[in-house]
């Protein structure tokens, strides 16, 4: 989780994961496979087939509170099963959820939300302004404080109440949120911010119903009955690191435009596995890895499309010594060879990577230009030149043999990406030694939190659609840093383009804040994902994002599918 995003393909992804990332974050090579079919997702008439879907995913869902997820699994639940004053669209663009309208005033920092009169919770009461309210406040309260709490920041006094030292420290009620009464929320924002209203759409941005909240206590979002549902589905079961259930939410404002009634997910971590599982017809969508692109090639299931998440190695400065030095991170990022990781080791259409911000994301607001494309790449393969400042960075730190565990996922393509790493750095970098450690998926996420790793197989996809929600991940202390990067510099940065108003001033700032950034070579990118997978023919209405969440069921029907 954790992201920002929207443009591309309009795709599904149903299933298998091979890699996932915090943020928006996770990586969903093998897990969910998928593109839009053409054909119109708000089609009213419900089709004479049981509408029934059945998915794979590769981990257990982290979170369902909205207010404390952080990863892509989460994230793509309560998309399905949650809704904020706004959602994304089949085009990527901003539809009504729980807002029915909206205006903004002339200076673009007051937007006035008009809530739908018959959105309601699944229990059959009313979604209101005091619900966006008490979730908002309850992300930046110091008892309840959210990983995600800085994406709030384009809301007024939103950074002030996470400063300490700030008079406005800790008090949430100064936040820029107000219920006018039952169905009207104002919000007020620091500067103009044309992406706030997809913003709205995102998981830390849902409403939650505070009696409901704090009559569950500390067992609120554990289990599928100790959460509310406004979103198309409600999580009808939830099998614990087995799979979950949706069923359609018969409370839904937009049920009509709703054809699925039921979605099966289950859990399998072997591609191998879900691929028997679609061939024997158990399930409709599968993710495929490396070793069976090949053999599906011209197959007429086979969907392939792009992705704006990149994954990259955290190098964490904070806890390793040796990680300390820029010419011993500088070699780490030139030693191993990203084109034929992408192309050999994934071969699903992901390519390597030179850079934070992805291609195709965002674009100038005046001249449309591909931020990637005016910014260039950062860094090569280069295993001579690496061998060269690996030992100026030894030299430099008195030692002549380096010991670093990375820490990676569990998941089978994941592993073969860090076997891969670790040959291609210890072979390329003399003194080195790679140890691996494999942990499940929100294990590993905790772990990353906490700081406890040496270097890890990360990844991030975009919350919203502009270069910030990449690169302001790497401020000094910020909640996704997780490595101990610290410049001045690049923190002044990233704080004057979220202060500027000047669209101009604003992209410049951040063009230059991500050159800083691999000035440091505070990460080392690995590669912009790419999506291969099977979809069975029947399956239509298929939204895939590329912020935020990566799928939406809400407009999914099933017609063609032989009885």
């Amino acid at each position: 989780m954790k992201k920002s995003k929207w443009s591309l393909l309009l795709t599904l992804v149903l299933v298998l994961s091979m890699f996932l990332a915090a943020c928006s974050g996770g990586d969903k090579d093998d897990k969910k496979a998928g593109e839009g079919d053409g054909k119109d997702p708000a089609k009213t008439e419900k089709p004479s087939e049981p509408q029934v879907l059945n998915l794979l995913d590769g981990e257990e869902i982290p979170s369902m509170d909205s207010s404390q997820a952080t990863d892509a699994v989460s994230f793509e639940v309560l998309n399905n099963v949650m809704e904020g004053l706004y959602r994304l669209d089949e085009k990527n663009q901003p539809t009504e959820g729980v807002a029915e309208s909206h205006t903004v005033s002339e200076d673009g920092t007051v937007y006035t939300f008009k809530l739908n009169p018959n959105a309601k919770w699944s229990d059959g009461s009313k979604v209101t302004a005091n619900d966006f309210v008490y979730s908002w406040r309850k992300a930046l309260h110091p008892d309840t404080l959210s990983e995600y709490a800085y994406i709030m920041a384009p809301v007024k006094n939103a950074n002030a109440i996470q400063t300490e030292g700030d008079p406005l420290h800790n008090k949430v009620e100064e936040l820029g949120v107000k219920a006018v009464d039952e169905s009207t929320l104002e919000v007020t924002l620091e500067a103009p911010a044309p992406y706030f209203l997809g913003l709205t759409g995102f998981a830390t941005f849902y409403p939650q119903k505070e009696e409901f909240v704090k009559s569950q206590g500390d067992k609120y979002a554990l289990e599928a009955n100790t959460v509310l549902y406004n979103g198309p589905f409600v999580l009808s079961e939830w099998k614990h690191n087995e799979g979950w259930q949706f069923k359609k939410n018969d409370q839904y404002w937009d049920k009509e435009n709703v054809k699925l009634d039921e979605i099966n997910v289950k859990i399998v971590k072997d591609v191998a596995t879900g691929v028997n599982l679609y061939e024997t017809g158990q399930v409709d969508s599968v993710g495929l890895s490396a070793e069976f692109v090949d053999q599906f090639k011209g197959h007429e299931d086979l969907i392939t499309r792009g992705d704006a998440a990149v994954f990259f190695l955290r190098i964490n400065q904070a806890k390793k010594e040796e990680l300390k030095n820029v010419n011993i991170r500088k070699a780490i990022d030139m030693a191993y060879d990203k084109k034929s990781m992408s192309d050999v080791i994934l071969n699903n259409g992901s390519t390597a990577a030179y850079y934070l911000v992805p291609s195709d994301l965002t674009f100038h607001p005046e001249s449309n230009e591909d931020f990637r494309k005016q910014n260039g790449t950062f860094g090569e393969f280069n295993p001579e030149e690496a061998k060269k400042l690996w030992e100026t960075g030894l030299k430099e730190i008195g030692k002549d043999k380096v010991t670093l565990e990375l820490l990676n996922y569990d998941s089978e393509s994941s592993k073969k990406v860090g076997e891969y790493i670790k040959n291609q750095l210890e072979k390329n970098l003399p003194g080195l030694t790679v140890t691996i450690k494999a942990q499940p998926f929100a294990q590993k996420l905790d772990l990353e939190s906490k700081g406890d790793y040496d270097f890890s197989f990360a990844g991030w996809g975009p919350d919203y659609q502009d270069a910030m929600t990449f690169l302001d991940m790497f401020v000094t202390d910020g909640a996704h840093n997780q490595m101990g990067y610290s410049n001045p510099k690049y923190d002044e940065l990233i704080a004057a383009a979220k202060k500027e108003t000047d669209v101009n001033k604003r992209w410049d700032t951040m063009l230059e804040a991500e050159k800083v950034l691999f000035e440091d070579q505070a990460i080392s990118p690995m590669y912009q994902r790419g999506v291969v997978g099977l979809r069975k023919p029947y399956v239509k209405g298929l939204v895939n994002h590329l912020f935020g969440a990566d799928t939406s069921y809400k407009w999914m029907y099933i017609e063609g599918k032989q009885q």
